[in-house]
């Protein structure tokens, strides 16, 4: 069962989970609108608009259990809420951030669901850009290595760098307040000339 995260509740990231870089116009904290996204309970944060703030703009969070399941509800619930809030995206863009959050979901699964049950995904969109976190309480900060070719497995934080280069967004890991971590990929909404 995916739940909504308590905000303020001692899970809640530095600034709002969404660590530097890319942020939506206005702080994210007014007013609430609870909803459904698909089969996923999720809350969303809307500021306030603004001149020039586009209607799709805002951050949303929810929380899942640290189990396969939670991989594909994940990705459905991401794809769900971005055709709701009528983001403007490409079939590219939503298939690479797709990929990106099943990756991202599945390495905390896989690698820190023993000290972190539960994970948050989060979704901040911009006017020009979109952006996806996954938080886990794991402390163990992963680097992409290079891959093995004969490895099966291991390449998803290659993915989503390669995915993130090529349509010309960043990604990062950083540390939580409470000693996890916050992996996130934000990419722009149009593509970038290159």
């Amino acid at each position: 069962m995916v739940t909504i995260e308590r905000e303020g509740g001692d899970r809640t990231m530095a600034n709002d989970g969404r660590g530097p870089g890319p942020l939506p116009r206005g702080d994210g904290r007014a007013p609430h609108e609870d909803g459904q996204v698909g089969q996923v309970p999720y809350e969303g944060r809307q500021a306030p608009y603004t001149d020039g703030q586009a209607p799709y703009e805002g951050v949303w969070r929810f929380t899942a259990p640290a189990v396969d399941a939670s991989v594909p509800q994940a990705r459905h619930a991401v794809r769900d809420l971005l055709a709701r809030q009528g983001v403007p995206t490409s079939d590219d863009l939503i298939q690479g951030l797709l990929l990106i959050v099943s990756e991202l979901v599945t390495n905390a699964v896989r690698h820190a669901a023993l000290l972190s049950p539960m994970l948050a995904v989060e979704v901040a969109v911009g006017a020009e850009w979109v952006r996806v976190c996954v938080e886990d309480d794991h402390p163990y900060r992963p680097t992409a290595l290079e891959a093995d070719h004969g490895q099966t497995g291991g390449r998803g934080l290659l993915i989503v760098r390669e995915i993130t280069r090529e349509a010309g967004g960043a990604c990062d890991v950083q540390h939580t307040a409470s000693g996890g971590k916050v992996i996130w990929a934000a990419l722009p909404l149009k593509p970038t000339s290159g």
